[in-house]
């Protein structure tokens, strides 16, 4: 009951899937895709300038004396996790609409969570400061590991990742992370004071990209090209991501001999992934008709692994 009433609990799942919806139901077009472009583009100014603003530069520097934790976090987030994207693109190549089984490459390539990897260690009595620094560090690595890595990989399948896409992610990702590190000074204590509202503006700036991305795949026929069948494919695929995921970073804890804490940190901080840099990211990678087709297996692998936590959070609790 407990674990039913925290997934209930959090809006995030609600919105994400309300904007899927929305986007199938209303899709944005015409003369309203250019201010909706707009929108998503001031909205992932404002998701990175807040990363930089909470981004304690103090935090980072302690949390890598756990230099150890933070390295197998970083390498399960980088290595295997990319690796099990690029198979299982190739694998479901053929099996799916292609641009669905990029998207699962991308997925591998994100990083993981902050906040919702932060928030399951708590509540399994982890090591919450570790899980803090790794994520923010990972999620701050991908601005460049994330579209390199992808850019090298995807070519296999034909797609090009040009140099004004990186001047572009550059521009929209790393300019105002760098401005939120450079004002952190005096505008942390006013987003700490308004932490509500400033919270709902995240997760509304990043619905809006996830709503523009569907509304694109939407005009363009997603629910017409990719049949049911596929989608238990699809599904298939996420299960299995799901269980080499959390099973392989809560294995590799064990292996390296991590205690506990240490155990519960990588599980959550390495094998979840984070919508908040998929969705803008894809905004700015790919066109709106193709981004809802490659963030099909994010979002369901985010709201997947957000279920799964739960439970597993509330079981490793308990002494």
């Amino acid at each position: 009951m407990q674990t039913v009433r925290m997934i209930l609990a959090d809006k995030f799942i609600w919105l994400l899937g309300t904007c899927v919806l929305l986007a199938t139901l209303l899709p944005v077009s015409g003369p309203a895709q250019p201010i909706a472009a707009f929108g998503v583009t001031a909205g992932i100014f404002w998701i990175f300038l807040l990363h930089g603003i909470r981004l304690d530069r103090q935090e980072v520097v302690a949390g890598f004396r756990n230099w150890r934790l933070q390295s197998a976090v970083f390498g399960f987030v980088f290595g295997a996790m990319v690796l099990a994207g690029l198979v299982l693109s190739h694998v479901l190549d053929g099996y799916i609409a292609p641009l669905i089984a990029v998207g699962f490459l991308y997925l591998g390539c994100l990083p993981s969570t902050i906040q919702s990897a932060a928030s399951y260690t708590a509540i399994a009595k982890g090591n919450v400061g570790a899980s803090v620094v790794a994520a923010a560090t990972v999620n701050l690595s991908s601005i460049i590991i994330t579209p390199v890595f992808f850019a090298l990989l995807v070519s296999s399948v034909g797609i090009v990742i040009t140099g004004a896409s990186f001047v572009k992610i550059m521009t929209m990702l790393l300019l105002p992370f760098v401005i939120g590190q450079l004002i952190q000074s005096w505008a942390r204590p006013w987003v700490a004071r308004h932490k509500g509202i400033v919270g709902w503006s995240d997760k509304i700036a990043i619905s809006l990209a996830v709503y523009v991305a569907f509304s694109g795949a939407v005009v363009a026929g997603i629910w017409q090209q990719v049949p049911g069948d596929q989608f238990l494919i699809i599904a298939a695929a996420i299960a299995a991501l799901l269980i080499f995921a959390f099973g392989g970073a809560w294995l590799l804890g064990g292996v390296a001999g991590f205690v506990i804490n240490d155990r519960k940190a990588l599980l959550f901080g390495g094998a979840q992934k984070s919508i908040a840099v998929g969705a803008p990211l894809a905004a700015i990678l790919f066109p709106p008709e193709a981004a809802g087709f490659v963030l099909i297996p994010l979002l369901l692998y985010h709201l997947s692994s957000l279920v799964l936590s739960a439970p597993l959070a509330v079981h490793l609790s308990k002494p």
